[in-house]
């Protein structure tokens, strides 16, 4: 008997490296489509579509990194790339023979709006605005556009994944900086980076900013989890539409940054206002976002559906991806 067949796309990233491992232990036959070093390249559509037809499963993961300074050309790149992606994977499977019966394509829980009073949920989850939030909305409704019978879409909505990637990466590097203390949002000056983006574009030409006092929510998801709840998916039918990737136990600024300088074994632990974070965020290249954002997103689709998290302790996930981290440097 034929093994059944993967199609990844985005699999050189951080999570794709992970999926494509844990499916070809699974007995995968697993096919990539990319940029460069991938089965199939973007711009060979025969190619995608011969790799999609008769593929079991479709796992999308594709897009330029977030973890980058918003310049226009980052932010036309950042939505280009995973709205034509998504485009091209949707053809490629309504023109196969064989559609494959699950698609599976990356989203964020940064679709959600910021969030101190309660958390964020698929069924009662409200939507923020702003361009990261409207390349979250134009990116999912390139996935659920048209009719495709025979593929049940979900859209993996992750929070901040910790691992051997970027997110935990720059999180690291500030509390070893001595950066490792309360992150405080507050004003700055007036830039436009987080404007609206698309053809509905929201929010306003200037950036909003809390008075959060270092309890912004900050929600997370272990990498082992992230390929546990996608076999979970996978393995039940019932699961349709939009899926939360995040832990049951969201934490906030000030207990992640004491939890990060306890592990990496920071003494000192500065407070940080957003005027300190802009410009270490620029020298480091990415966007105080990150961490000033308030992201409250609980996982309901996976509690109520049984799901059992391997890492639901922050303090317990951190320690597993710091430390291997700090043996191999």
């Amino acid at each position: 008997m034929s093994p059944p067949i993967a199609v990844i796309a985005g699999a050189s990233g951080f999570v794709g490296t992970a999926l494509t491992r844990a499916l070809a232990d699974d007995g995968y036959e697993v096919r990539t489509i990319g940029r460069a070093r991938a089965d199939v390249r973007w711009d060979d559509g025969d190619g995608i579509r011969r790799v999609v037809d008769g593929a079991d499963l479709v796992v999308n993961l594709a897009g330029k990194s977030v973890n980058c300074r918003y310049t226009d050309p980052n932010r036309d790149e950042i939505l280009r790339s995973r709205v034509e992606t998504t485009r091209l994977l949707r053809d490629a499977i309504a023109d196969a023979a064989a559609p494959p019966a699950l698609w599976l394509n990356a989203s964020t829980a940064t679709i959600y709006r910021y969030a101190l009073d309660r958390p964020q949920t698929e069924a009662e989850g409200e939507f923020g605005e702003g361009f990261s939030v409207d390349v979250a909305r134009a990116w999912e409704d390139e996935l659920f556009a048209g009719e495709l019978p025979e593929t049940r879409r979900v859209a993996l909505r992750m929070a901040i994944v910790l691992g051997d990637g970027p997110a935990t990466e720059t999180l690291v590097r500030l509390a070893r900086l001595g950066l490792g203390g309360t992150q405080y949002d507050g004003w700055w000056f007036p830039h436009r980076r987080y404007r609206g983006i698309g053809a509905h574009p929201t929010g306003g030409e200037r950036p909003p900013w809390h008075r959060s006092r270092g309890r912004q929510r900050f929600s997370w998801i272990h990498i082992d989890d992230v390929v546990g709840a996608v076999r979970f998916i996978r393995d039940r039918p019932a699961i349709t539409g939009p899926v939360n990737l995040a832990a049951p136990m969201a934490s906030d600024n000030r207990t992640l940054m004491a939890t990060l300088r306890r592990i990496v074994g920071a003494p000192v632990g500065l407070p940080a206002w957003r005027f300190m974070l802009e410009p270490a965020m620029w020298v480091l290249r990415t966007e105080p976002e990150l961490i000033v954002k308030s992201r409250w997103v609980l996982p309901g689709v996976l509690t109520s559906a049984g799901y059992g998290f391997a890492h639901s302790d922050l303090d317990g996930a951190l320690r597993a991806v710091v430390h291997p981290r700090a043996e191999s440097a």
